[in-house]
């Protein structure tokens, strides 16, 4: 009994020390693809009209990672439903274009997605009263980094 104890230590510590390695190497965020690293400036939800449908809210998504992440929607407690839209642009009629519903959008490594008047913004249904200067909690959710929270800013108008 003492010949097979002998025999099985040296592999049996061998394995536990190299897993304890591979716990410390993993834990450190070493291991596999470095993440994303997602900040959120420059939120602004514009003030509509009492009583209109709609009004629109307005990101810029920094990531300063290596890799990429992408953004899969954004909401609030204190609005209506808010979804992620795209304007796309109608060449040849004079028209200003149609809205589209956007289901995820690529933030790149090393790469900023702006929204803005005229692309991609989130279309708040239903919103409350709004008041210039208010500012209200947002989550933008991404698959990678997860909830990110920001306080948008109510503002007049789109800059």
């Amino acid at each position: 009994m003492g010949n097979v104890l002998r025999a099985v230590a040296a592999p049996l510590g061998a394995s536990c020390g190299a897993l304890a390695l591979l716990v410390a190497y993993t834990s450190t965020g070493a291991a596999g693809e470095a993440p994303p690293r997602i900040t959120v400036v420059d939120a602004r939800i514009i003030a509509a009209p009492a009583g209109s449908g709609s009004t629109t809210a307005y990101f810029e998504v920094r990531n300063a990672g290596p890799s990429k992440d992408t953004l899969l929607y954004a909401d609030s407690t204190e609005l209506g439903v808010s979804q992620l839209r795209r304007t796309v642009r109608r060449t040849g009629t004079g028209r200003t274009g149609r809205t589209d519903p956007v289901w995820a959008v690529d933030v790149p490594a090393g790469g900023t997605v702006r929204m803005a008047p005229g692309g991609l913004g989130v279309v708040i249904l239903d919103p409350p009263e709004l008041t210039t200067g208010q500012t209200l909690p947002y989550s933008l959710w991404f698959r990678q980094s997860g909830r990110v929270a920001v306080r948008a800013t109510v503002t007049e108008s789109v800059r």
